[in-house]
């Protein structure tokens, strides 16, 4: 029995080492336990063959077994993965082009070693170990991208499997095919390894450059939300311009007035002070808050705090931004607005149900800490990335603006939600 043991020891590294490869290509569709049941019963019909092949002593009937049990398998087990059949016989084809290279390879090598029998399987294990290694580490984040691209590289896999198999099929005795085609097979090895590197480093520079594509797209996106949201505070701050110009003129409009109660006071003219006292309680001034020393940001404040006492929202706001700031003072402001505005809908979803609020702080350290908290409802979610999600057709612009924003100013966003409290921070 020990005169077969090379034989037998050649035919467990590439059966083991062919499981090995499919598991590295292809996708499965079921648990790991139905998995690695498929790939076992694969192991054990291959390498049940290739054991009677060498105890008969036929390696030629072995080779064209195999060709035709690659077949079979390639249909049997098909609907164990979840790749498409072009796909799945993409992958297919590219693991029985690995073997066939191993095991040409291995072949030819060891016929120029001492002990032939015992260099070609130590040899077969050192290329299916290479194999396997480039494939884990390198190529197979690439691979998946190749599968789904099998239209443009199938005829590449399915070229070099056809002209393999030719070889094993024509061939009488496998042993002299391999031996007097050693030239051509290793030619055509070269061609087959140049081909799939071909394929992998043009597809590596494609997904570089597709990677610069989407990055361009990104940027681009969010300069289109910036100068959307830019353009609606535009026009939001025209209207609180004209507002704090209104409040600029009643403010000089009072000290005429104070002048002339004083005047009739001096005068003691009692009763005209008291008449244009009367009538000017019938006229109310309406005075901007100041709730910050930046005049844009604080405009958008004044607005939505407005907006959010007429909607019975109580407001806690402390504010410390200066005028000079390091990012552009409409883009903070539009940030504020979108945020302040997000809170206030937050709350009159909550209308009948609890207490409404919105407490928001900023304060400035070199950077701006900004810091708004308000309650939400239950059903408040954020995504993977931890930004707010919905569902309601039209919103989601202001959020998105506020995620372009950090991401310009290289800034810190943070959205927190816990105990139907919805916290929002940002560091920039």
């Amino acid at each position: 029995m020990s005169e077969y043991f090379p034989d037998i020891l050649r035919a467990v590294i590439s059966t083991t080492a062919n499981v090995l490869l499919m598991i590295s290509l292809l996708q499965p569709k079921y648990s790991k336990k139905v998995t690695i049941l498929t790939m076992l019963g694969i192991l054990s019909l291959d390498l049940g063959t290739a054991v009677y092949c060498y105890l008969s002593g036929n390696l030629t009937m072995l080779a064209k077994i195999d060709t035709i049990l690659f077949a079979v398998l390639c249909f049997a087990v098909r609907t164990a993965f979840k790749d498409n059949f072009m796909q799945w016989l993409f992958s297919y084809l590219t693991v029985q082009n690995i073997s066939d290279t191993v095991i040409v390879l291995s072949f030819i090598a060891s016929r120029k070693l001492p002990y032939p029998v015992y260099a070609n399987s130590i040899l077969r294990f050192i290329l299916f170990g290479v194999f396997l290694l480039i494939l884990w580490r390198y190529i197979r984040p690439l691979y998946r991208q190749v599968v789904e691209h099998w239209m443009a590289y199938f005829a590449v896999a399915l070229g070099i499997y056809i002209t393999f198999t030719y070889y094993v099929v024509s061939s009488d005795d496998i042993i002299v095919t391999l031996t007097e085609q050693a030239v051509p097979f290793v030619l055509l090895i070269f061609v087959e390894l140049a081909a799939y590197g071909s394929i992998f480093f043009s597809l590596k520079n494609l997904q570089r450059e597709y990677q610069v594509k989407e990055d361009n797209h990104k940027m681009q996106a969010e300069r289109e939300y910036l100068q959307l949201a830019a353009d609606n505070m535009s026009e939001r701050l025209k209207l609180m311009e004209a507002v704090s110009a209104q409040n600029s003129r009643a403010a000089h409009d009072r000290r005429h007035f104070n002048n002339m109660i004083l005047e009739f006071l001096e005068q003691d003219k009692n009763h005209e002070a008291i008449t244009l006292l009367k009538k000017q309680n019938q006229v109310s001034y309406k005075m901007s808050k100041v709730y910050c020393q930046n005049p844009v940001v604080n405009a958008a404040v004044c607005h939505y705090a407005s907006q959010a006492e007429q909607s019975g929202i109580r407001t806690a706001i402390q504010l410390n931004i200066p005028s000079d700031l390091s990012v552009d003072s409409l883009e903070l402001a539009m940030v504020v607005s979108n945020l302040l505005e997000n809170a206030i809908v937050a709350c009159l979803k909550l209308k009948d149900s609890k207490s409404l609020y919105i407490n928001f702080i900023c304060h400035h350290r070199g950077r701006l800490l900004l810091e708004m908290e308000n309650p939400c409802t239950e059903d408040t979610a954020l995504d993977q990335n931890g930004y707010p999600v919905t569902n309601e057709e039209g919103h989601g612009v202001g959020s998105k603006s506020v995620i372009a924003f950090a991401m310009k100013y290289d800034g810190e966003l943070m959205y927190q939600v816990e105990n139907g409290v919805f916290l929002v921070r940002l560091l920039v």
